[in-house]
């Protein structure tokens, strides 16, 4: 039988890492810079203290920004390819670390279990398919190892858990639990290690302070009474989003926040269980209070500064509120024995819960792809106007479609893309582009160009309309559109009502863009400035009672 043989649990897991690995990288290659890592890759290009040590929000990121810049600087801006294999590595390195964490504690089968269970945990897709997010992954895996060489109980293993410590840290505010839990292991074996050991921590925790009295002390914070006293109900909510999480039985919409009902009814059992447990075996091991610790700073920090957006119950909080319930749960079955049975109902039971978290985690990748589309078409589309687009033309939610594209400025954008690649879309790729990606590609253009249309009232002038170079439009809709090339198009309006223009030129079956309706009797001047895209011309729509005459398209 499988579950008796000694080296199947290495052998699967090497099998479940694998396996992780093909799912994250093939469904991550389709993917582009999203979200928080424009912020990056606008506004800290150069190489300087300023742009490795300033604060994100609050956090300090600082080994985050210095392998996201060493990658753009080496492999270029063209995808993030680089930066998604890194997230892939740590969220392997991760897995493994706790696969070895949880054998010491509850043995192999229970710890191929609880990797499988973070290594597929779809309701934390944000983590595992967004490579920004290796703030969380990256800390984990360092805090994981912190924790496996405070086991050694001897200098070399204090010497890298201060390392380690300060790996953590520098990729993100997670490391500060992992840092928090190392002095309680401090202060669980003083007895027996004595006070020498603060070492570990106080190192860290004075390059912390010092970097918060240089930068850290000029980021937004949102410690106030209210969170404080709030922080018990926000710890609870963030425990029962993990174990809704980890179970399957968390449902989020592709942005929202996890919803924990199923997991407070289980994390009240699950309480009770270990309280029955521990009448039956008293006492924990010493390496329980450090994890509980990492725990409860892990929710608390973050309800102590909370604002709408960070609820505990957010995907992107579950990938560490899963690992801390993985790790409590370890060492509460620490020393435990499983038979054969109690092992394979362990093992159908992951598979149930694995199961809805693959179908979460392509839920996200829809939603990630569909974001890949939006961006690389709108960035596409600033490349096309780089000659004329003004500096400050700003790629926002109005007239790019998505929110996500933070900072994405010209005067950043077109500069980065000079030394580092474009991320957009080529002109041929945007023509081949999914929609919403071609509609708002158009929108984009035509405020980055910009189209302009200068209208003169009582300028119709018949005579214009016999010149070999006019298109006559007339109401029944026989002629859809007009082709515009760059130049000047003369458009004129006789009498009747007024005329509405619109137009496309990467769109199809649509005409995103709105131009200023006509008057009557009437003629304009619309202006296309040239741009990197000659081959694929404009087509002007015009909707009217009365024949239009479109008159140079563009000479």
């Amino acid at each position: 039988m499988a579950l008796r043989r000694r080296d199947a649990p290495i052998l699967l897991l090497g099998a479940a890492l694998i396996a992780a690995a093909i799912l994250l990288i093939a469904l991550g290659w389709r993917l582009t810079f999203f979200q928080d890592a424009w912020s990056v890759l606008m506004e800290r290009r150069s190489w300087s203290a300023h742009s490795l040590f300033s604060p994100f929000n609050e956090h300090l990121l600082v080994l985050q920004v210095l392998v996201e810049k060493l990658l753009v600087d080496v492999f270029g801006m063209g995808n993030n390819h680089p930066e998604m294999l890194f997230m892939t590595a740590s969220l392997l390195a991760a897995a493994a670390l706790l696969f070895v964490y949880v054998r010491r504690a509850a043995g192999e089968w229970m710890a191929l279990f609880a990797t499988c269970l973070l290594l597929f945990l779809g309701t934390a897709w944000q983590v595992l398919l967004w490579p920004f997010e290796m703030n969380f992954a990256a800390s984990l895996a360092a805090g994981i190892g912190m924790l496996l060489m405070l086991e050694r109980e001897d200098r070399r293993g204090d010497v890298w858990a201060c390392v380690l410590i300060l790996v953590s840290v520098g990729f993100g505010s997670f490391g500060l639990s992992f840092a928090i839990a190392a002095f309680v292991d401090v202060c669980v074996r003083h007895r027996t290690r004595g006070w020498g050991r603060l070492w570990i921590v106080v190192i860290p925790a004075i390059l912390y302070l010092a970097w918060y009295a240089g930068w850290g002390h000029d980021a937004e914070h949102h410690l106030r009474l209210h969170n404080v006293l709030a922080s018990p109900v926000y710890a609870f909510e963030g425990m029962a989003s993990g174990i809704a999480s980890v179970t399957g039985l968390g449902t989020s919409g592709p942005y929202g926040a996890i919803d924990p009902s199923w997991g407070k009814p289980l994390l009240i059992a699950l309480v009770g269980l270990a309280i029955w447990a521990q009448t039956k075996r008293p006492g924990v091991a010493k390496t329980f209070w450090p994890v509980v610790a990492v725990g409860l700073s892990y929710w608390l920090l973050a309800a102590f500064n909370f604002i709408p957006g960070r609820e505990a119950s957010a995907i992107r909080y579950q990938y560490g509120a899963v690992a801390v319930v993985l790790l409590v749960a370890a060492e509460l079955l620490r020393n435990w024995r499983f038979s054969p049975r109690v092992l394979w109902v362990a093992a159908a039971t992951t598979a149930l819960m694995i199961a809805p978290n693959l179908a979460q985690l392509g839920s996200g990748y829809d939603a990630l792809k569909e974001q890949t589309v939006l961006t690389r078409s709108d960035t596409g589309a600033i490349d096309i106007a780089r000659r004329t687009v003004a500096p400050n033309f700003e790629l926002t939610a109005e007239n790019a479609g998505t929110p996500s594209l933070i900072n994405v400025i010209a005067a950043n954008y077109l500069p980065a893309v000079e030394e580092h690649g474009s991320a957009g879309y080529s002109p041929a790729e945007l023509a081949g582009a999914d929609e919403p990606g071609r509609h708002w590609a158009d929108v984009v253009l035509s405020q980055a160009l910009p189209l302009r249309v200068i209208t003169v009232e009582g300028g119709f002038a018949p005579l214009r309309t016999r010149a070999a170079d006019c298109t006559a439009v007339p109401p029944d809709g026989s002629v859809p559109e007009v082709p515009v090339g760059p130049g000047r198009t003369r458009i004129l309006v006789g009498e009747g009502g007024e005329a509405k223009l619109a137009m496309r030129r990467f769109a199809e079956g649509e005409y995103p863009v709105r131009l200023p309706a006509l008057p009557a009797d009437s003629s304009a001047s619309l202006l296309v400035p040239h741009d990197e895209a000659p081959e694929y011309p404009w087509y002007l729509h015009v909707e009217a009672t009365q024949e239009v005459w479109v008159c140079g398209a563009g000479g």
